[in-house]
């Protein structure tokens, strides 16, 4: 019953999120399933697991889903297997210094890396949109955004070199909820990433994504369990 329960609360969301409108950040199948069954477009759908099986991919490209993360050669290789033509963007490492529940280097790769593989994305024959990072989950410290931007920056630089304009990035996710304590207010987040994003692309800005994740849901349900 309890997982029951705790399913209907991801439908009411996913379905509410859907009537504003919303696109929807996914890491697995089964995400995908429960946004596509409320109603989201495949379009709206950006895989962003960096980490996934290559039948996963193809499942997701059957579907619809058409934007996908990438952050290793053998990943880019499966990507450009079974999702012909899709789009990528590679995710950079940063600091999460700040954050309540860090990803370490789980997730991410080197800035250089990064050039790398998007230049490779392309002679694959996918189409290599931009990069993203994400500076942890429950992010308290609003400058931590400031080095995802840089590092985006030298990637977009590095591209640009190679003959490759990028036009996309992914500021992730890890606007905080309050729960007992309460977060900085959103606004010092804004400021901070504004300032960055004026700094690092004072030209032109690129299209920017953002997961704002339990910023918007933390407070949907809560989860209670015993020891």
């Amino acid at each position: 019953p309890r997982r029951r329960e705790a399913h209907c609360i991801d439908y009411d969301v996913v379905g509410e999120l859907v009537g504003l409108g919303s696109s929807f950040d996914v890491a697995s199948p089964g995400e995908i399933d429960l946004c596509l069954a409320k109603g989201a477009a495949p379009e709206s759908i950006s895989y962003g697991n960096t980490i996934k099986k290559r039948r996963d991919v193809a499942r997701a490209y059957e579907q619809g889903v058409r934007l996908f993360a990438t952050d290793s050669a053998a990943d880019l290789a499966n990507i450009a297997e079974v999702a012909p033509g899709a789009q990528v963007f590679c995710r950079v490492l940063v600091d999460n210094t700040g954050s309540r529940t860090p990803f370490g280097r789980k997730f991410g790769c080197l800035p250089e890396t990064a050039v790398e593989l998007l230049v490779r994305a392309r002679e694959l024959g996918l189409d290599p949109v931009g990069v993203s990072f994400h500076s942890g989950s429950q992010q308290l410290e609003p400058s931590a955004w400031e080095h995802g931007i840089s590092a985006a920056q030298r990637v977009f630089a590095g591209c640009a070199e190679r003959g490759l304009a990028l036009r996309m990035v992914n500021l992730g996710g890890g606007l905080p909820a309050s729960y007992t304590e309460s977060a900085p207010p959103l606004a010092d987040y804004v400021q901070r990433i504004e300032e960055a994003l004026d700094r690092c692309f004072p030209s032109a800005r690129p299209e920017l994504l953002v997961e704002p994740g339990r910023f918007l849901v933390g407070d949907a349900g809560v989860l209670r369990s015993e020891v």
